[in-house]
């Protein structure tokens, strides 16, 4: 009887993925909601590995589209690999990707919320991204909340910065939309 409880408890447990030895959950809580894990991808720049991404939806999809417009609860997840990724480069990155999309021209204020908020991430620190409709996009680095910055079309912009026409890199933006890797 023990043994069938035991059994019916690790099957019911939630699962890992793991990928380049970042291992993270395959479902989240956010607004009331189960968010399930989309997909991660490996984050590099000139072969060095800087973070592993992980995108987590109410429902999983490949399409990168519907990731991005969708007014739903949502997360993506940036887990660092590489030892130091400064204050500076963390801006940088942001800005650049925004500045990729025309879209995101006009988020002025909202964005500088959000490079002021960055800070320098050593391997093992986290910055989450969660978006609640209606409340907006809450970011976290370390494990505390920063600041929540308004509007489904500030985290539109955001998410085209993983998974847009413009991605920090294919291989990141193929993860995300790819499902647990194997």
């Amino acid at each position: 009887m023990h043994a069938l409880l035991l059994a019916a408890l690790l099957s019911a447990a939630p699962q890992a993925c793991e990928l380049a030895g970042v291992t993270l959950p395959d479902t989240a809580s956010l607004g009331g909601e189960t968010l399930l894990l989309n997909g991660m991808g490996l984050r590099e720049y000139f072969f060095i590995d800087i973070y592993v991404g992980a995108m987590y939806l109410p429902v999983t999809t490949t399409s990168d589209v519907q990731a991005i417009s969708a007014d739903v609860p949502k997360r993506m997840v940036m887990h660092f690999i590489f030892n130091e990724v400064t204050r500076e480069q963390m801006i940088d990155t942001f800005r650049e990707g925004l500045d990729n999309n025309p879209e995101a021209k006009s988020m002025g204020d909202r964005a500088e919320q959000l490079y002021a908020v960055m800070e320098t991430c050593n391997a093992g620190d986290q910055v989450v991204l969660d978006y609640v409709p209606g409340a907006g996009l809450t970011i976290y680095l370390k494990g505390e909340p920063k600041v929540t910055i308004p509007g489904a079309d500030f985290m539109q912009a955001v998410w085209m910065l993983f998974i847009g026409e413009v991605p920090p890199s294919k291989k990141l933006k193929k993860g995300l939309l790819a499902g647990c890797p194997s």
